[in-house]
């Protein structure tokens, strides 16, 4: 008969092979990968915003210099 230490010591000596725990470790690493995408994403979306802000800054700066030099012309 079977008894619950038997079971316990069956679960303790899983082999490396061991289905369970391979499904185990691969659902763990699914999930820390998909953190680390959600995290990279949200830097990637970050940069963008930066990205355009920056460069309607540039613009701006651009066209008050194009000013300026127009009116030196004068």
């Amino acid at each position: 008969m079977v008894v619950k230490e038997d079971m316990d010591r069956i679960k303790d000596n899983r082999g490396p092979g061991d289905l369970e725990r391979k499904i185990e470790d691969l659902t763990k690493q699914k999930e820390y990968l998909q953190r680390q995408c959600r995290k990279a994403g949200k830097a990637i979306l970050n940069q963008e915003l930066k990205f355009d802000a920056l460069s309607k800054e540039y613009d701006k700066v651009v066209e008050e210099n194009n000013n300026i030099k127009t009116m030196m012309k004068k």
